[in-house]
């Protein structure tokens, strides 16, 4: 009778033993999962390279940079960049990543760089600027995310200065606010082409995506001269995204900036 109830208790034991490490397991799990990377504390932008293993956030060819003028090369505006915007290009959606405002973008927009032609996917938002000229950092910054059919990429990153509305920024923010996670349907028009791209001077180098994995061989557009919107655009757009979901400025690492006038 005693053999019976001491193996009974070593069951009820190993059973509890078993229960108690697949709930520890679940929790670290859980726990492993949520660790994902952000703007601040311990998955800020120092710690991506830690949490993202199998990135390139640790490369010597990384965005964004600081662009002193005076270092660059600068050569007169060629036929390198072509913009193909129309006013009839859609907009598919909108959403709240967690990390920023993105307008995600049906086929029709395109730009032609170097003689290949990359297509407009989405266009999203930076509070303040990643990129600096001359040390200066500028309130909000603009990405167009371009991407060719072989899978190449390049970024057109237009830095937005303080003073009158912008017409294009009160479209975008008619959308707004938009919670976390949240996806809204648009399919709306929208003109591009009203950011007369094609009298701006620009910065080109080769760089990276500015958020995990850190992808490298993108090319990067830089736009010397801001756009212009309100403070109250500026600020409405900063209420809806992570309070500085800006990375830090990376090593240029011999890399050589072109200036285009």
């Amino acid at each position: 009778m005693n053999t019976k109830i001491t193996l009974l208790l070593s069951m009820v034991l190993i059973v509890s033993l078993s229960c108690n490490n697949s709930k520890k397991n679940a929790h670290e799990n859980s726990k492993e999962h949520e660790h994902h990377w952000s703007y601040s504390g311990e998955t800020s932008p120092e710690h991506w390279i830690e949490i993202e293993k199998n990135s390139n956030c640790d490369g010597k060819h990384q965005s964004p940079i600081n662009i002193i003028h005076k270092n660059v090369d600068s050569v007169k505006i060629q036929e390198d960049l072509k913009i193909q915007y129309t006013p009839v290009t859609l907009i598919s959606e909108v959403k709240n990543n967690g990390h920023s405002i993105q307008f995600d973008f049906e086929a029709g927009d395109s730009i032609n760089y170097k003689n290949e032609t990359y297509y407009l996917k989405q266009i999203h938002f930076h509070e303040p600027s990643e990129h600096k000229i001359n040390g200066v950092i500028y309130p909000i910054e603009m990405h167009l995310v371009h991407v060719s059919k072989a899978g190449k990429v390049t970024v057109l990153g237009l830095l937005g200065e303080e003073g009158d509305d912008s017409q294009l920024f009160e479209f975008f923010e008619s959308f707004l606010p938009i919670e976390e996670g949240a996806v809204k349907d648009i399919h709306q028009k929208i003109d591009l082409s009203s950011l007369f791209l094609e009298a701006k001077h620009y910065y080109s180098y080769g760089g990276s995506l500015t958020t995990p994995p850190c992808t490298e061989q993108v090319n990067w557009i830089v736009f010397k001269e801001p756009i212009i919107l309100s403070v109250e655009e500026v600020l409405k757009l900063k209420n809806n995204m992570p309070i500085n979901n800006y990375r830090n400025e990376q090593p240029l690492n011999e890399r050589v900036v072109t200036y285009h006038f």
